[in-house]
């Protein structure tokens, strides 16, 4: 008996750590996903940014434009994913055993992680974005 419990418990600890592997996955996609959307979006607008740090915006300001747009966008799709996440625990808390289908501090920890993985992905394009040389990128248009 206690040889079968422990092929049990082998299997559901192997079948947890492949769903894992693959939210990793997921997540890392994700990111590089981000990355080129927002890396592309900072390519087109350098003629933009070149003219803000002409008019006297720092480095600095031009970080906080670009990590902010991602950080909004991020957030709403968080909220979204929020919404859609009650509905689907409502639908399966018939499945769940022993576990509330609704735990508060397990979904802000989720948003928090998403919104910090969202904006760790934005950060390479907004410090090439502040490094943007004015005379060069309005030579550039």
């Amino acid at each position: 008996m206690a040889q079968r419990i422990n092929n049990a418990a082998f299997l559901n600890r192997s079948s947890a750590w492949l769903v894992g592997g693959f939210a990793v996955l997921a997540l890392l996609l994700g990111v590089i996903g981000l990355y080129g959307v927002v890396a592309y979006s900072v390519s087109r607008r350098t003629g933009e940014i070149g003219v803000r740090m002409a008019l006297g915006a720092g480095p600095r300001a031009v970080y906080r434009l670009i990590l902010g747009e991602a950080g909004f966008l991020a957030s709403i799709g968080i909220a979204i994913g929020l919404g859609c996440s009650v509905g689907a625990a409502k639908v399966l808390r018939n499945l769940l055993f022993g576990v509330n289908g609704w735990d508060a501090t397990t979904v802000m920890a989720i948003a928090v992680v998403l919104e910090g993985c969202a904006l760790a992905g934005s950060y390479l394009p907004a410090r090439k974005a502040a490094s943007v040389n004015p005379a060069e990128a309005l030579r550039a248009d």
